[in-house]
């Protein structure tokens, strides 16, 4: 099973939010999900998102892709990919949260 990390989409007209979670990439966008990871509220000022960012951790160092708006969510809370070297020589990617 391929795992995506998406928004999905909760409010009303004019007024969205969303839900960052971890699901079948085969799902529909408000299928069923297999965790909530976050909230990200883009109307509010200052803008509002919320992460456990443990949790996302763990789904994307076990492959999980991202959608490109995630990812910049990701990347304004400081969660970043790195390339590590792996024992054999290969280069491994691994996300970290940035220092």
């Amino acid at each position: 099973m391929a795992v995506s990390i998406r928004l999905k989409m909760l409010g009303t007209k004019h007024r969205p939010c969303y839900r960052i979670v971890a699901l079948d990439s085969r799902k529909t966008r408000d299928g069923k999900t297999l965790d909530n990871l976050g909230h990200y509220a883009p109307q509010t000022e200052p803008l509002q998102i919320e992460l456990r960012e443990e949790a996302v951790l763990e789904y994307l160092n076990k492959g999980a892709v991202p959608t490109e708006t995630v990812k910049n969510i990701l990347r304004q809370r400081g969660i970043i990919r790195m390339q590590e070297k792996a024992e054999n020589g290969n280069v491994k990617l691994v996300w970290t949260k940035r220092a």
